[in-house]
């Protein structure tokens, strides 16, 4: 029986550290938490928030998926999208703003906001 979600896993290319740090972290408000030493040595780097992590794992032929995301429940849309040009607004959610916006290596992101 499932009891939560642990982790969201998104691909990313090598050497995007720095990039994904900024937005993960600077933009999202996450807190990056080190990765075990043995994974550590793949590359990427790993994020948590109040009951969710996202994890992001190097992949050499790396191609952002096109429709797949993650969507993340935000107490403040605005400010957010204040801070991320390009965020596409969406009122199709019964209950929710929400907004779909790219992170640094083009993983498509869903926030969302209940009204």
């Amino acid at each position: 029986m499932i009891t939560g979600l642990h982790h969201v896993l998104l691909a990313a290319p090598p050497g995007s550290e720095p990039e994904l740090r900024a937005f993960y972290a600077g933009i999202l408000g996450l807190r990056e938490v080190p990765k075990p030493p043995e994974l550590a040595k793949r590359g990427g780097v790993w994020f948590r928030g109040p009951g969710l992590e996202v994890h992001l794992g190097i992949e050499e032929d790396f191609r952002p998926p096109r429709k797949a995301h993650p969507a993340f429940l935000v107490d403040d849309l605005d400010a957010l999208v204040a801070q991320l040009p390009g965020a596409v607004p969406d009122d199709l959610f019964p209950g929710f703003r929400r907004v779909y916006v790219e992170d640094p290596v083009g993983n498509r992101i869903e926030l969302l906001q209940a009204m």
